[in-house]
């Protein structure tokens, strides 16, 4: 599966609306370091929606990120906050590793690197 820096590469599995609904609460869910939301960091590689089970594929900004089990508990929670949502997997893969340009303009802009 081909990574790119914009969202195309968030699999929308047979388009559940639940999943742009899930989309939305991550936007609530922020790195406590960086005030910008894990969605328009691109830490957000994938979500897909299967049953009353979400899978969310993402990565951190660091592999020993110290904020690692609070990100996750909180992806857990706004994800299982949609209705028909039961359960949360979490995976965290480093391959490809976080850069900035995964960033969307507006988290660049917010964070001055444009």
């Amino acid at each position: 599966m081909p990574w790119h820096t914009n969202k195309s590469h968030l699999k929308k599995n047979n388009m559940d609306p639940r999943i742009d609904l899930i989309i939305e609460n991550l936007k609530e869910v922020f790195d406590p370091e960086i005030p910008v939301n894990i969605y328009d960091l691109g830490l957000v590689y994938n979500v897909d929606v299967e049953d009353n089970i979400a899978t969310v594929l993402m990565t951190l900004t660091a592999p020993g990120c110290p904020a690692a089990d609070m990100i996750v508990a909180d992806v857990e929670y706004m994800t299982k906050k949609i209705e028909g949502i039961a359960e949360c997997k979490v995976e965290i893969t480093f391959d490809p590793a976080w850069e900035k340009s995964m960033m969307s303009e507006e988290a660049r802009l917010e964070l001055g690197f444009m």
